[in-house]
């Protein structure tokens, strides 16, 4: 009777420790995981540099409209005293208007040139929304991986936890000695010390996903779900190559680079035309009463054009400068074709590589190394192992299965760089 006391005591000890221990490794609320094509949608709805990003478009819209105007005429008045008081010679006031008539074309060169920037900020614009997707796309992954850590870390402190509850269970039945008891509830504690640091690499990339999502980092009650096996593509490096060159937008932008600088060139040989200044206006005078100047009351009209002399137009410097600018886009266009089949190629033999290491998982890895420490575990409790065989089991299980989900994460990753080098897109998982 008094054997089977203690038995029940035993049991309630370790039921009611294994519950304590078990709460803290738990998340303190239910989160719902974030899908990445919801997270994806939340992103270019609510990210705040993207949404500051697209007030370029309306900028460059909105300097079109100020390159339409014409120059504003000027209207002057004057009020003179030619000493009546005095002199009784009178007093007057006149008025001119004044406009500018520009020659040359130079308003619709000046429209032409807003026109050209403004289709280059939309590709900017463009380019912007692609870096921020693949960008946001790799932050997800991120997070994925440090759940699947995560997972690991749990799944190894739970089987630790129960070997120490087992091992407690038996130094109190007399099976084993006291340090091998204490020993696998070191394992245990040490490993859930692991537990809190995965977890607080989990949050910190949840809280990443946030800031991309531009929620608060306190609203962060969301999860990351996802399966990392659906990155496998078969791909072409010529064909790559050709696609990157279509589909490019920083490419893109480098040609309407060009084009805005021929733009310019147009901005500034039109600018050596002269402009003519037209003027109209009158001039009242009073009656003269002085007896040695007498005269009567009159007004005057004067219209006028004023031609300037352009001096300047000798050195032609500005379109100089323009062509300039015209030549070194021209060079940067393709040094950005080089550079960007350099990126695809490259891009494309580091996805092979991380291919080749996700199959060698696929042979069956993962399962020797589950084996091997179910082996271990099992063959302890029954007395016929050490207890440090099935530690280094447990810990060549959980390096097996960190290095599997880097490597996967690896593979995932390697696919966004060379969808981004190549400017196509179908991730989904």
């Amino acid at each position: 009777m008094n054997n089977m006391k203690n038995t029940l005591k035993i049991v309630a000890f370790c039921l009611g420790n294994w519950m304590a221990v078990h709460a803290q490794t738990q998340p303190t609320s239910r989160t719902i995981p974030l899908q990445y094509s919801k997270f994806m949608d939340l992103v270019k709805e609510n990210n705040i540099g993207y949404a500051a990003e697209r007030f370029n478009v309306d900028i460059s819209l909105a300097t079109i409209e100020g390159e339409k105007v014409f120059p504003d005429p000027e209207l002057s008045f004057e009020f003179f005293d030619n000493g009546e008081r005095r002199k009784d010679m009178g007093y007057g006031f006149s008025s001119e208007l004044e406009w500018t008539l520009e020659l040359g074309g130079k308003r619709k060169a000046r429209i032409n040139v807003a026109k050209s920037e403004h289709e280059l900020t939309k590709t900017l614009l463009l380019d912007y929304f692609k870096q921020l997707r693949a960008d946001a796309t790799n932050h997800y992954l991120t997070a994925l991986q440090n759940k699947l850590l995560l997972d690991v870390q749990r799944s190894s402190y739970q089987s630790m936890k129960q070997l120490a509850h087992s091992d407690s269970v038996r130094f109190a039945l007399g099976d084993i000695s006291a340090v091998d008891a204490k020993q696998t509830k070191l394992e245990a504690r040490t490993m859930l010390n692991e537990v809190f640091q995965a977890e607080a690499e989990f949050q910190t990339a949840l809280v990443d996903l946030s800031l991309l999502m531009g929620a608060a980092i306190d609203e962060t009650q969301f999860g990351v779900d996802g399966d990392f096996k659906q990155f496998d593509r078969q791909f072409t490096l010529s064909e790559l190559i050709v696609s990157a060159q279509n589909n490019r937008t920083d490419l893109l932008a480098a040609l309407q680079s060009k084009d805005v600088s021929q733009r310019m060139i147009d901005l500034a040989k039109a600018n050596r035309s002269i402009d003519l200044g037209l003027l109209a206006g009158f001039e009242h005078n009073s009656e003269v009463k002085n007896p040695d100047a007498e005269g009567p009351a009159f007004t005057q009209f004067k219209v006028g054009v004023s031609i300037p002399l352009m001096f300047s137009n000798r050195r032609n410097q500005d379109v100089k400068i323009a062509q300039f600018e015209l030549q070194q886009n021209d060079r940067l266009y393709r040094l950005a074709e080089l550079e960007i089949q350099a990126e695809v190629t490259q891009a494309y033999y580091a996805y092979l590589a991380f291919q080749k290491q996700v199959k060698q998982y696929d042979l069956g890895l993962l399962e020797e190394a589950k084996a091997v420490l179910d082996g271990r575990t099992y063959s302890y409790q029954r007395g016929n192992t050490s207890l440090l065989e099935v530690l280094d089991a447990q810990r060549t299980y959980n390096e097996v299965h960190q290095t599997y989900y880097e490597t996967l994460y690896n593979y995932a990753n390697a696919l966004v760089e060379l969808e981004r080098a190549t400017g196509i897109w179908d991730i989904d998982f």
